[in-house]
């Protein structure tokens, strides 16, 4: 499995960035890891970098989050002008609810969902339903 270039995680819970950051780092899974607690902060990132093209490759984003959730960040995700480049984003939540994952498959611009936390497992899974045509 080749490594990403860069992931960009979105959670409100600065624990649950720093396990999936070291999941990621130790299974190298990327070169690069960039944590944002709030939605709002992730959508200035990709703004601030869609201009040099230096988007990740992959975002993990929370479901739920004060101020703007994981569903208010992929309404506004969906209505960037992103092109071929744009980046994965998966849905990570410890919710149970059945109900989320139905509306997270009609969600235009999410390529998955998953319960957390990270695995190992999961990243190869990951990796080879989404990236490994593109490699």
């Amino acid at each position: 499995m080749n490594k990403l270039r860069k992931i960009l995680l979105v959670d409100d819970d600065e624990h649950t960035n720093f396990l999936n950051k070291a999941i990621i780092t130790h299974a190298r899974f990327a070169e690069e890891v960039i944590a944002q607690m709030t939605a709002e902060e992730a959508l200035a990132y990709i703004r601030d970098h869609q201009a040099s093209g230096d988007l990740p490759d992959l975002i993990f984003l929370d479901i739920n989050m004060p101020l703007m959730d994981g569903w208010e960040f992929m309404q506004e995700y969906a209505q960037m002008f992103l092109d071929d480049n744009t980046p994965k984003v998966i849905m990570l939540t410890s919710s149970i609810n059945p109900k989320d994952e139905q509306r997270a498959q009609k969600l235009e611009g999410l390529s998955g969902f998953r319960s957390k936390p990270l695995s190992s497992e999961v990243l190869e899974e990951i990796y080879h339903e989404h990236f490994t045509a593109a490699v």
